[in-house]
């Protein structure tokens, strides 16, 4: 199962934050609106809206979440996507210090960061992105994710775009365009 909260607490990772060589983080980050055919999911409490590739399927989660993955014919997990209230001591000043803790107290092993970028422009908000890997608890599995705390008018809500980290390569670019279209209300 994988992490889809931002709450949480636990012991910050000392992990620097490491683009890849030679290139900024988030550098194919622009938001706007989703592609044709997506779907919006709209938070219950009206703060942001999730667009979900039009192969996902809405899935059950924590109670004031929205939740969609994309799985295989055999059920293998190829895409998660949630967007969650914000919930815990949060900021976008420690948001990537903070989902790192999160991810290593729930999961038991230390999260690694990749990137972050603080003050993008999402619609309707700036946000802090992190891009992480970690170790679930729960079998084992490895995920890749980019996390994002982003502020709104109504308040502010953590997006988590993540697929199994070795199939990365395959999901980024639609997780990308799910992180590109998020807004905050």
């Amino acid at each position: 199962m994988l992490a889809a909260s931002g709450c949480g607490s636990g012991p910050a990772s000392q992990m620097p934050a490491v683009p890849p060589s030679g290139a900024t983080s988030f550098s194919w980050f622009h938001a706007g609106r989703a592609p044709a055919g997506w779907q919006s999911m709209e938070l219950p409490d009206a703060t942001a809206v999730l667009s979900i590739p039009p192969d996902a399927t809405p899935t059950p989660g924590d109670p004031g979440t929205v939740s969609a993955t994309v799985t295989a014919l055999n059920g293998d997990l190829r895409i998660y996507l949630n967007a969650t209230p914000q919930q815990g001591e949060e900021s976008q000043s420690n948001w990537p210090e903070f989902r790192l803790a999160h991810l290593t107290g729930e999961n038991g092993a230390p999260a690694r960061r990749l990137a972050d970028r603080a003050g993008m422009p999402f619609r309707g908000g700036p946000g802090s992105c992190v891009e992480d890997t970690y170790v679930s608890r729960i079998g084992g599995h490895k995920y890749r994710e980019i996390a994002c705390l982003v502020a709104g008018k109504r308040g502010s809500s953590v997006l988590v775009a993540a697929a199994p980290a070795d199939s990365w390569d395959r999901y980024s670019p639609v997780l990308e365009q799910a992180v590109d279209a998020y807004a905050s209300e």
